[in-house]
């Protein structure tokens, strides 16, 4: 991280395996994810349902994942002020990724 708190964005190589694992590079960025594919979330919808993730953490990675085409942040113009966070085709396209590793999870999590 530099001294902003920002994290630095990585030199990715040719690897596609490693463009894709970083986009989802973290556990937080996981279960975020894993609660957008089922529709659209407001900010505190997704405190609630990631159990121990703070906000500054939840806060940092919406915005990375916005950054990398992942995440669309909406804002209303209301008070008190209303965001939503969807995926993006692109995000949505990692679906297929996320059933394996559920059809894995759920095989050997209890061996």
């Amino acid at each position: 991280m530099n001294t902003r708190g920002d994290f630095m964005r990585k030199i990715y190589t040719e690897c596609p395996v490693e463009y894709t694992a970083s986009l989802i590079a973290n556990k937080w960025k996981i279960l975020i994810l894993r609660d957008l594919l089922t529709g659209t979330k407001r900010y505190n919808e997704l405190t609630k349902s990631i159990v121990g993730i703070s906000a500054k953490v939840l806060t940092e990675n919406l915005r990375q994942l916005e950054s990398d085409g992942i995440v669309v942040r909406k804002v209303y113009p209301v008070v008190p002020p209303k965001v939503e966070y969807s995926l993006t085709k692109k995000g949505s396209e990692l679906k297929p990724i996320f059933d394996l590793m559920y059809e894995y999870g759920n095989k050997y999590k209890k061996k």
